[in-house]
């Protein structure tokens, strides 16, 4: 049983749709905002593996650079800006508010854990009024090591004063998952549409299609 829930926050929390408009008007193609950040991903693995770190909002911005190569496509310096402004603007998935509060509400301590920077991570949940439902707002900005490296969780943990097997990562990412168990930590998997549990990964305890029936899950799990 874990004691207290740390969520991943883009796109566990918030919703990256929301950027859609914006590489729509840049790249005339709203679905090069999934290929960027499938390329966020790419780089921040490679940091991350080669010991290199850079903030998240560096490789965000590395990584449209790249995209943009491929695509063929000249991005002003103004454009890159207001995509990569809109990262601070995202709006909570609508069921997000409610799943927290019924958590919450059920005695569970509640903390996020992104790889974005600490100040980046206040304004984004801030923003889309989640700020206050965190214990702590955490960044793995501050041990120089993205997530999946276990330092983030194992520091999370420290932080919030438990063990990290008290701890239950809940993401939308596989590679989030698998890397919080190989940690020491449980976890859930918020299984939003295309997000699919990598095989060769552990099993996480609790699997649902939103963050409601994860709650839902994680309640009956914790009782």
């Amino acid at each position: 049983m874990a004691s207290i829930c740390v969520f991943d926050v883009n796109e566990t929390l918030l919703d990256l749709g929301a950027l859609d408009p914006r590489f729509e008007r840049v790249f005339g193609d709203a679905a090069v905002r999934r290929e960027w950040f499938q390329q966020v991903l790419q780089s921040a693995f490679v940091a991350t593996i080669t010991g290199a770190y850079s903030d998240f909002g560096t490789i965000g911005g590395a990584a449209l650079q790249m995209t943009a190569a491929r695509r063929g496509v000249k991005v002003s310096e103004e454009d890159q800006q207001h995509i990569l402004a809109g990262m601070r603007e995202l709006p909570p998935h609508p069921e997000a508010p409610d799943a927290l509060d019924r958590l919450r509400d059920a005695g569970i301590r509640l903390a996020a854990l992104t790889n974005s920077t600490e100040e980046v991570a206040n304004t984004q949940l801030s923003n889309a009024g989640l700020a206050d439902r965190f214990e702590q707002i955490l960044s793995a900005d501050t041990v120089q090591r993205l997530k999946p490296a276990p330092e983030p969780y194992r520091a999370a943990a420290e932080s919030l004063g438990v063990g990290v097997e008290d701890v239950r990562l809940v993401a939308a990412h596989a590679w989030d998952v698998a890397g919080a168990m190989r940690a020491g930590c449980a976890a859930a998997f918020v299984a939003r549409p295309g997000m699919v549990l990598d095989p060769l990964a552990p099993a996480p305890e609790v699997v649902g299609s939103d963050l409601n029936e994860v709650a839902s899950l994680i309640i009956a799990a914790d009782a």
